[in-house]
């Protein structure tokens, strides 16, 4: 395969020693960290408050579930942007931008009118994908030697996020006194943190920017650039990372659903749930730590189809004395896929734009192919009065995750 490499400026003696005034580590760290907090909270925020929003604008079932279907789906159709827009304004500008607009949508999402509503969910969206993307690549840039670490880091924070906001959504609710709005409007402030512990790193990009450089004489020639889109490795990762996902958001909708439906109490239901939440956050650190001390990830990608088809089995099998057990191996399965597709886009690229551009590829794919898993898993029970057919599908599906994943893993780069 092609592979594009950039002509690397060197500094000039007289003034590449300058440092940046905002360039300590600790701040971008504590930047990544924040950002990456707001990345799932504002979505897991929604699930307790579904009820009421149905009921505060009289919606159906069908377009109540659209408040979690549009962002997904707008992940996938922003995804393919952000390349084009890190190019022109820089990433470290892109995230601030990002983070600001993610805080935007979570208040468009509160006022009162329907149309906000869902206006709201599309902005929450576009300003995920174009965090999505974005981060692999700079991480990639900032922690050249720790990048699959790094990947641990964030993707960990992410699925952190994800269960402090739905086990506060109903908490805050109560202490802030104004309904589904105003717990659901407090994550904002959440962005407006991260925002503001990022501007430093834009605040540095522009220092950076004014430093003269000159090129060293003997420049690496550039290869004409490939689109990932004409890569089967990309196809492979990206497909790795839409059935993944698609089986996440499958249970993220049905789970609990499939537990109640076979008798086990709801309350119960709703606690083994949140249980595999929090056990997706030792796989999203662990397995990118696994990853990148490997030449070839392709042993962990049949590691996590294999624990992904064993929990979903259990979970056909014995959904209600098996569901403690189920939950743990699909909470490992889903954190470590999650944390193994990011990882992807880190190991399979040699610079910071081929990163951006396969993230933008694999991730349009990707949540394009996961808002198919909720509505399709429905319709499958609709249509045949159980759960058994589509607990079949996903099987079937963490078999073809496997295939990719073996391809995904290869020591190549797209």
């Amino acid at each position: 395969m092609s592979v594009t490499r950039a002509v690397q400026p060197v500094l000039d003696p007289k003034v590449g020693t300058r440092t940046a005034k905002f360039a300590h580590p600790a701040l971008l760290l504590a930047g990544i960290v924040l950002v990456a907090l707001n990345m799932r909270a504002c979505l897991a925020a929604v699930s307790p408050m579904v009820a009421e929003i149905q009921h505060t604008f009289g919606l159906s079932a069908a377009a109540s579930g659209l408040i979690t279907t549009v962002p997904v789906l707008f992940q996938g159709v922003g995804a393919p942007l952000t390349p084009r827009l890190t190019r022109r304004f820089g990433t470290e500008r892109v995230v601030l931008g990002a983070v600001l607009a993610l805080g935007a949508g979570v208040l468009l999402r509160v006022l009162p009118s329907v149309a906000t509503l869902y206006l709201g969910c599309v902005v929450i969206g576009v300003a995920i994908a174009v965090l999505n993307v974005s981060m692999p690549g700079l991480v990639k840039r900032e922690f050249p030697h720790r990048a699959a670490m790094m990947t641990g880091v964030y993707s960990t924070t992410m699925l952190v996020g994800a269960t402090m906001a739905a086990a506060l959504s109903v908490p805050l609710e109560h202490a802030l006194g104004g309904g589904w709005q105003a717990s659901l409007g407090a994550w904002s402030v959440l962005a407006l943190v991260a925002g503001l512990a990022w501007l430093p790193q834009v605040l540095k990009a522009r220092q950076e920017a004014t430093v003269p450089v000159r090129v060293a004489p003997a420049a690496v020639p550039q290869r004409p650039a490939v689109s990932p889109w004409k890569s089967p490795l990309a196809w492979q990762i990206s497909a790795f990372m839409g059935i993944s996902s698609l089986l996440v958001y499958t249970l993220v909708a049905w789970m609990p659903t499939i537990l109640a439906d076979h008798g086990m109490p709801r309350g119960e239901a709703g606690l083994v749930f949140a249980f595999s939440n929090l056990v997706q956050v030792v796989g999203a650190f662990l397995v990118p730590l696994a990853a990148g001390r490997m030449t070839r990830q392709r042993g962990l990608a049949l590691a996590m189809a294999g624990l992904n088809a064993a929990g979903i089995a259990w979970l056909l099998l014995a959904p209600v004395s098996g569901a403690w057990a189920s939950a743990t191996v699909l909470g490992l399965a889903q954190g470590g896929s999650l944390g193994l597709g990011l990882a992807f886009i880190v190991l399979r690229t040699d610079s910071v734009l081929g990163a951006a551009r396969l993230g933008g590829m694999s991730q349009a794919v990707g949540y394009l192919v996961a808002a198919a898993g909720p509505v399709g898993g429905g319709a499958l029970h609709q249509l045949t009065g159980g759960w058994d057919a589509t607990l079949v599908v996903m099987l079937a599906l963490s078999a073809v995750a496997a295939v990719a994943g073996w391809g995904a893993g290869r020591d190549r780069t797209v």
